[in-house]
């Protein structure tokens, strides 16, 4: 019977896939989008070296259509020293050997496109790797051709008034940094060039110095590597630290907040090197370019800001900004917006609060919504209370899916993927948790290899020195055993994913919140146009819950009902609303006629 109820479900998939991309040309695609942030080292290997790549990619593509997916985020893939993990780009235009050719890639967008996926591509522009040839250029003299495409500076004189101790830290030939800025992954955020006499600025690691976005050149350089991957038919960009692109002109201390961080370094307020007002002016230059191709290209921003009300602002005033600007106000809200503790707990209250500002605030801008990537703990380990973490995870997936918003996903997401962190430094491979162990153990613990089989690496590869550990959860949790079982994480995803399809009211339907009350449910509905709705419910609490659900404001006609999902065995034949009782941590998704 599951097998006869897996096709099913997999024919209404491909038949409303086909429906969605021809009911509404007028429509974005990324409008209703299921998209998949791939990191491309994790998610299969293709030749035997331990390390993902484009091949392996292209060789998933029909796991991805069965999913569901529409477009894949590819982590970088560009040439790079690998300092970052990609993230410290040597060259924008071409492809790392490690990952494949630029034939691989070709042939990769080319065969997504037969699997009805797009492609879109990481773009890193608040920095390069110092391995790119224009950052060599440009700190080999103070007379070369890009000697201000990155953001240089004499320093201060190590006796100067106002000095401080950090600063004196850094000194070289007598000088000191010009402020008390820290890189993010530890230290001061300026490194002394011998060639140059002179130290440049780095918000990230110092392998990654940050590009001058005040000279035209660096944009036009930039824009123009943009243009190269649209050319090649990409769907769009995802853009890395968007908010960092402008540091202050005038170089003034950050002020200090008391304490030190993970790295030992002062904890600072970053308003003079974070969402300086400059940004909007080239974003929407850029949004001009995405929208001169044909096609709908997406600029998606990685934004942690602080409420929604900055959020709003990354559309743009005239919804000329950014396509999608992730809202990460939802699930990474321990640091107002920023990146998240490992457990923030299964709050009822901010969550229904922050999807209620996300459906209600943004005005006719469209909402992106994301619970997990490649920077932070991974959902089902933040979120989770160590015994209901399988219910947890459904709960996740169900506000993910069924809200008014483009879900982002994060692969091995729908698989219910741990976070596997490593308990001894010499393990580490993330710069940050290297730096900073053992308070800061880096985020290796949720890039680990996609766990497709209970074979050897997870069939992730058929090497067994894998980049990162297979983790020992693979043998459950996989993608070969969960699609044999009824009740999995990836057979629940799958329906989720069916019904965000094919039916109307979650699909397109207006969102109402319900019960706005309750201190541990979280229900809302979604009302389609002809006045047939959805009724969404989720139990955050060990405890069960009877509903008061009030259709007043919804517009929904009817009071009959029809389970469409649940984990609760006693609401899959409920037909009335009266009396509905959700069990601890159980997950209710439902038509209304």
């Amino acid at each position: 019977m599951r097998t006869r109820a897996a096709l099913v479900l997999l024919i209404t998939l491909l038949l409303t896939r086909a429906d969605a991309q021809t009911a509404n040309p007028a429509v974005p695609w990324w409008k209703h989008a299921l998209i998949d942030e791939i990191y491309p080292r994790s998610f299969q290997d293709s030749n035997g070296d331990g390390v993902g790549d484009l091949n392996g990619i292209a060789s998933r593509l029909d796991y991805l259509e069965k999913l569901g997916v529409d477009a894949i985020w590819i982590a970088p893939m560009y040439p790079s020293p690998q300092v970052d993990f990609g993230y410290d780009i040597s060259n924008y235009e071409a492809v790392d050997p490690q990952y494949g050719s630029m034939a691989d890639m070709d042939g990769l967008i080319a065969r997504a496109k037969e699997h009805h996926i797009r492609v879109i591509l990481d773009m890193v522009l608040n920095h390069t790797s110092d391995k790119h040839a224009w950052f060599i250029e440009s700190s080999s003299s103070r007379t070369n051709s890009r000697q201000d495409w990155y953001v240089w500076n004499d320093g201060v004189p190590a006796d100067a008034p106002g000095v401080t101790a950090y600063q004196k830290k850094y000194e070289h030939e007598g000088r000191v940094p010009p402020n008390n800025w820290v890189s993010l992954f530890g230290g001061s955020a300026w490194e002394w060039a011998p060639a140059r006499h002179q130290f440049y600025y780095h918000k990230f690691y110092k392998q990654q110095p940050d590009l001058n976005w005040r000279n035209p050149a660096v944009e036009k350089a930039c824009f123009d590597a943009m243009r190269f991957w649209l050319d090649k038919g990409i769907a769009g960009f995802r853009l890395d630290a968007i908010p960092t692109l402008f540091e202050d002109e005038q170089l003034r201390n950050e002020p200090e907040l008391g304490g030190v961080n993970a790295q030992g370094d002062p904890n600072l307020n970053d308003i003079y090197t974070n969402l300086l007002p400059e940004v909007h002016d080239v974003l929407r230059r850029m949004r001009a370019l995405a929208d001169s191709y044909p096609g709908d290209r997406a600029l998606i921003g990685e934004t942690y800001l602080p409420n929604t009300r900055e959020l709003l602002k990354w559309y743009g005033a005239k919804q000329d900004e950014l396509h999608l600007p992730m809202d990460m106000l939802v699930a990474f809200h321990s640091e107002g917006g920023g990146p998240s503790s490992p457990n923030v707990k299964l709050d009822p209250n901010h969550l229904r609060t922050a999807i209620n500002e996300m459906e209600t605030q943004l005005g006719t801008n469209w909402p992106l919504l994301v619970f997990d990537n490649h920077d932070n703990v991974r959902s089902w380990d933040r979120f989770s209370d160590g015994v209901h973490n399988a219910q947890i995870a459904k709960i996740i997936s169900t506000l993910l899916l069924t809200t008014r918003a483009t879900a982002l996903m994060y692969y091995g997401e729908e698989i219910g993927m741990v976070t596997s962190t490593p308990t001894r430094k010499e393990d580490v491979k993330d710069p940050i948790g290297i730096t900073g162990w053992p308070l800061e153990k880096g985020r290796d613990g949720e890039r680990t290899p996609m766990q497709w089989t209970a074979g050897p690496q997870a069939g992730f590869s058929t090497n067994p020195d894998t980049w990162l550990p297979i983790p020992a959860s693979y043998k459950t949790t996989n993608v070969e055993v969960e699609s044999k079982e009824g009740d999995s994480q990836l057979t629940w995803y799958k329906k989720l994913v069916a019904l965000r399809r094919s039916n109307a009211a979650i699909r397109d339907g207006a969102f109402t919140l319900l019960d706005a009350g309750s201190p541990n449910v979280i229900a809302y509905t979604r009302t389609a146009a002809d006045g047939s709705g959805v009724i969404v419910a989720v139990n955050c609490s060990g405890e069960s819950h009877s509903l008061t659900l009030d259709f007043g404001r919804t517009g929904i006609k009817g009071n009959h009902v029809t389970t469409l999902a649940t984990d609760d065995p006693a609401l899959e034949r409920v037909t009335s609303l009266e009396r509905i009782t959700l069990a601890p941590f159980a997950s209710w998704v439902a038509e209304v006629k």
